[in-house]
């Protein structure tokens, strides 16, 4: 497999279009990618889920491959479902049938394999050694070292449901040759989804809730986006820029306002071309810097960030959780005590909130998020006990509530990310 990998890298950073990947999706990666699933995952409109496909799983994937060559396995359409977003609306969700998974994450796999080396410095959601302390990062050390007065504060709307496949399909033929590994790309685009047993066609857009949806997201706006800015944008201006993207939320840190205005419309007519379109919204440009010192502050990845200074009076960039972050992270926290208290015992409870914390901390635990930390952590402790007294008959006096806190304790915030330190 590592022979496979550097023949794909081998063509991928000569920009020589890569033939033949196909053949990857073989028994090998099939049966790794079988054993990378998650027990006890929704299933699809098949049903089937990895303990029962697990079963005949060298006859199954044989199966499979044979279709493949045959050319008559297609994807089944994803069971749409909705999860709550921030400002309380639903966000689609798709869940690809089991089979569809395993063929999704080995080709993701191998689209991983030939534009890893071609994405840019500016990209960082969903790629290898990269994530989102390292984004919030850079974007602290452009505001505190280099001349950023501005920032264009970036939202694009519905971009999971608007990529243009036909513009998709050109950006992959571009680097890709294999036609049959493209065709089953498509397929897997315009499999659709079933909403209350009815089918729907896609048109646009990629799978949501599928393996391969970020990896394609990727390609699409490192086309869209990335070359764009760096290669066309910030040869035509005077002043600094910078791009930080992650997924689908980015922002452009400027020295100068008019030169981000020109960005603001360029970029308008950029997204237009490609079937996209800015929140106009959620989309603004504010001063923002050691040379503006205002009181403005812009959400992104979940921080609010805002301009501050040390303890020692030096100019550093703040952070926040943000609001709207916060506030659906109370609500979520309350909700799931008042579903399991009356199911749960109090101590399983207690032992189930500690691994949502622990992630909710490894997450917001960048440095000055503490104090942030714990208004969460305070908060839980509040929910938990309001909610055990009514589920008891008799109040219970706090003594008792925090003899059974000194048994099992409620785990308590730390910082985990020391983004100074971040390679």
């Amino acid at each position: 497999m590592k022979n496979e990998r550097k023949d794909i890298k081998y063509y991928a950073q000569r920009n020589i279009r890569v033939e033949n990947l196909i053949h990857f999706v073989n028994k090998e990666r099939l049966k790794e990618q079988h054993r990378k699933q998650q027990r006890n995952k929704a299933s699809g409109i098949d049903k089937v889920t990895k303990e029962e496909y697990e079963v005949k799983l060298d006859d199954n994937i044989d199966n499979l491959i044979e279709r493949m060559k045959k050319f008559s396995y297609k994807p089944l359409p994803v069971r749409r479902t909705y999860i709550p977003k921030v400002n309380g609306k639903l966000r689609p969700l798709g869940i690809p049938a089991y089979e569809d998974k395993l063929v999704q994450g080995v080709m993701a796999d191998i689209l991983n394999e030939i534009y890893e080396c071609k994405f840019l410095e500016c990209s960082y959601g969903f790629r290898p050694n990269r994530n989102c302390h390292q984004a919030i990062r850079e974007i602290n050390q452009r505001i505190m070292i280099n001349k950023v007065n501005y920032i264009l504060d970036c939202d694009i709307k519905g971009f999971f449901d608007n990529v243009d496949h036909k513009w998709l399909m050109k950006f992959l033929e571009h680097d890709i040759q294999d036609k049959i590994f493209l065709r089953y790309i498509n397929r897997f685009l315009i499999s659709g989804y079933m909403e209350d047993m009815k089918y729907h066609e896609t048109y646009k857009g990629t799978p949501q809730g599928g393996l391969i949806s970020p990896i394609l997201a990727n390609v699409y706006l490192h086309y869209v986006l990335d070359l764009f800015f760096e290669k066309y944008i910030k040869s035509r201006l005077k002043g600094e820029a910078y791009l930080v993207r992650y997924a689908d939320d980015f922002i452009i840190m400027f020295q100068y306002e008019n030169e981000a205005k020109q960005v603001y419309k360029l970029l308008t007519k950029r997204l237009a071309k490609f079937g996209l379109e800015m929140e106009q919204e959620k989309t603004r440009i504010l001063p923002f810097g050691r040379f503006k010192g205002t009181k403005e502050t812009f959400d992104f990845l979940g921080f609010m960030h805002y301009n501050g200074t040390t303890r020692t009076g030096k100019y550093t960039v703040g952070h926040k959780m943000s609001k709207k972050k916060r506030k659906l992270k109370h609500q979520a926290i309350t909700k799931w005590i008042k579903e399991h208290r009356t199911t749960t015992k109090f101590i399983d409870i207690i032992k189930l909130l500690n691994k949502k914390l622990i992630g909710l901390y490894a997450y917001y635990g960048i440095n000055g998020m503490l104090n942030e930390l714990y208004k969460i952590y305070y908060h839980t402790l509040y929910a938990l006990r309001s909610s055990i007294f009514r589920r008891s008959q008799r109040r219970l006096s706090i003594q008792i509530f925090n003899k059974i806190l000194e048994r099992v304790p409620i785990v308590e915030p730390k910082i985990y990310k020391d983004i100074w330190l971040l390679p």
